[in-house]
């Protein structure tokens, strides 16, 4: 059996981005619902989110897996910062925060327009040290991700945080749950992910994509890639500019024109990923109950 076996080629630039001889790894296993893949190089270390669970995982190169934050406030996604600082959205504070260098944890935003937030997502940051966040109400639903309670928020927003000042802007605000998100390699383009149809069928289970000013608002807003089966939650961006997407059946790959190449196949429905490891060529996959990784010939467009 070919190793090919576990990747669905649709297009036959998908295999330079693949590898033939490799085999996806069960990393992690037995949780309730991972996310929020993050790779630590200073550390040589992957941290996740186990959100019903309440606490972020910590995985080694030596396949040891502990407890790092016991805690979490039911954390979701996470990135670093360009100092190498864990930020976390967490639903149960319904904020986004920074852990500093000697563990402490700082607060960056918890409301808007003097209302609190929905429950932080998934965020990026941008070379400027902009923080860009989703602001969708999954972890307000039930007392499953979060503590259930009624959106102060009128919108799902898109924000953005400028953390020398705390600013917080509204970048967008059409969607019915923004998710994942991600830029592209020169940060002309803003992808997010529309995953409403979660718990509304007739949302469109679409990446949206946005062209960036240099003041950082966004325009031409325009759909990117519809996902099938399944719908959007965590992507990346490799440095050819193609879009890495969650999906029900793996991970989805799509050219930076939007066309499908491929899939990864995993055998659990996938949430989130990242690319990490000493080579920044392993991509880890946060998929329900599991982690996963599998290298693959490409890496991340920009380190995380």
């Amino acid at each position: 059996m070919s190793a090919f076996d576990q990747y669905e080629i649709i297009d036959e630039a998908f295999l330079g981005l693949v590898l033939s001889n490799v085999k996806l790894r069960q990393l992690s296993r037995n949780h309730f619902w991972t996310e929020g893949p993050v790779w630590f190089p200073a550390h040589n270390c992957l941290l996740f989110s186990d959100i019903p669970a309440a606490r972020i995982y910590r995985w080694l190169p030596d396949g040891s897996v502990s407890v790092f934050r016991d805690q979490s406030h039911y954390a979701n996604g996470h990135t670093r910062d360009p100092e190498g600082r864990l930020l976390s959205c967490q639903h149960g504070t319904r904020s986004l925060t920074r852990t500093e260098h000697d563990g402490t944890i700082t607060t960056l935003a918890s409301a808007f327009a003097g209302k609190p937030l929905n429950s932080p997502n998934d965020v990026v940051v941008k070379s400027d040290g902009t923080i860009w966040f989703t602001d969708p109400t999954y972890g307000i639903l039930s007392d499953y991700e979060g503590y259930k309670t009624t959106p102060d928020q009128p919108a799902r927003n898109v924000f953005r945080l400028q953390p020398d000042t705390g600013e917080i802007t509204s970048v967008a605000a059409g969607f019915t749950q923004p998710n994942g998100l991600a830029f592209s390699p020169d940060e002309s383009r803003l992808y997010v992910a529309e995953s409403g149809a979660s718990h509304n069928a007739q949302t469109p289970r679409v990446i949206q994509v946005f062209d960036v000013a240099d003041d950082g608002t966004l325009a031409n807003e325009r759909d990117f890639a519809k996902i099938d089966p399944g719908l959007p939650d965590g992507m990346r961006v490799d440095t050819h500019g193609n879009v890495w997407t969650s999906a029900e059946d793996g991970v989805h790959c799509f050219s930076p024109e939007g066309k499908l190449l491929g899939k990864i196949l995993v055998p659990e429905t996938v949430s989130n990923l990242t690319f990490g490891g000493a080579r920044n060529n392993m991509m880890f996959i946060t998929a329900t109950t599991s982690v996963y990784s599998l290298h693959v010939n490409t890496t991340s467009a920009n380190g995380r």
